[in-house]
């Protein structure tokens, strides 16, 4: 089973034109969001994100970027387990 957090909410971004291709970003991501491929990582599937930062904090050439922790998706699944609304401070409120 695949788990999908949020659809279209995870902070995650890639900057290929850094990527170095080692690979490190699909080792340490615990739900196969990158894959490696021609010496450049892709994201092949954003919305599995969690938003825990170990790819970014193993990125040595800083080519990835994520709020780890915040944001809509740790929001709403803040608000489950607390039981309270969730609070993702996004501008207009739309998004939770």
């Amino acid at each position: 089973m695949t788990l999908v957090y949020l659809k279209g909410v995870a902070t995650l971004s890639l900057d290929a034109e850094k990527c170095v291709g080692c690979g490190k970003c699909a080792e340490v991501c615990p739900h196969g969001v990158f894959d490696v491929a021609d010496q450049r990582a892709r994201i092949v599937q954003k919305d599995l994100c969690m938003e825990c930062g170990a790819c970014a904090l193993n990125c040595p050439s800083e080519a990835i970027e994520v709020n780890a922790g915040v944001g809509c998706a740790a929001a709403i699944i803040n608000g489950w387990f607390t039981g309270k609304e969730p609070a993702c401070d996004c501008s207009g409120g739309e998004c939770c």
